[in-house]
Formats: structure tokens, sequence, C-alpha cells
């Protein structure tokens, strides 16, 4: 003998899905009085499918699952460090433009940061661009390493005490 659709229910409460589409098969009930019970009336199947898939749907809007997950702030967590060898995935940071800018601005010198000195002491050295531009001929500023008489004397007596 087949139940109605509240047995169905009932026998399958843990999958409604598996009730939904059992519900097309069963029509009748004996020990309901929510079916024909004449007889002689015939049973629009499509209306009565309609009716429990209703049912089913309203069911399952009223059903929630209560599965929030939090740690209790108070609880100690013992925190497990990696293994110092153990190869670790590359750190993926999202393409989040205004905070890669701040923090490209934070980590730029002071002279492109702001216009005006902040401090006494970035005045000091604020303008670091040369006064006169580098002529690398002029004896007057360069004083690159030459060699004298002197210096070429004492090289050649090294050379022959070796």
């Amino acid at each position: 003998m087949m139940g109605c659709w509240q047995h169905v229910l009932a026998e399958n409460q843990h999958c409604m899905y598996e009730a939904m589409s059992a519900l097309r098969v069963y029509t009748e009930c004996e020990n309901c009085s929510s079916f024909n019970m004449a007889g002689n009336e015939k049973v629009d199947m499509v209306h009565q499918n309609a009716i429990h898939i209703e049912t089913i749907r309203k069911e399952q809007r009223h059903q929630k699952l209560h599965t929030e997950f939090s740690i209790n702030p108070r609880m100690k967590l013992h925190v497990l460090p990696d293994k110092p060898m153990a190869a670790k995935p590359a750190e993926v940071i999202g393409e989040n433009s205004d905070f890669i800018e701040a923090f490209h601005r934070a980590r730029q010198e002071p002279t492109k940061k702001y216009a005006m000195p902040m401090t006494e002491s970035q005045e000091i050295g604020w303008v670091s661009a040369p006064l006169i531009p580098p002529n690398r001929g002029d004896k007057r500023l360069n004083f690159s390493r030459t060699s004298t008489d002197i210096t070429k004397h004492k090289e050649s007596a090294l050379r022959a005490a070796n």
C-alpha cells in the first residue's frame, strides 16, 4: 500500500528532495482523509502534485541551518608555526589600487612626498642636486689618482726587490 504525502515527509525528513520526487507516485492513503475517501471522484494528479510541491517549498523556506562558527575570545589558542624548511605558497595580494598607491607613497623619500621640508633636519639636505654640473676634466674639483716621479721611483724599487 502507498501512503500520502504527509507520511512520505515523515519517513524522508532527512532529504526533502527525495520526498518531492516520491510525491509524484503517492496518490492515496487509507490512514488520511486528505484524499479521495469515497473512491468515486477522479483525482487530479497535476493539481495534487502542485499542492505537494508548494507545501514542501514553504516548509523548506522556514527551515534554517544554524552552523555559524565563531572563536571564543576568552579562550587561549595555541599557534603552531610552520616548519622552517617547508616551502610556503606565494602570498597573493588583491588588486586594491588605493592601498597599493598609499603603500608606495609612504615608501618614497621626503623630497618626492612633500613640496617643502617638514622638519629642520630635512632643510639641511632638501636640495640634493649639485649646484655646478660635474666636469671630469676640471682639475680644481676632480682629484683623481695620479702618479708622480716619486711614486714611480718607489714602485720600480719595490718591483726590483721582489
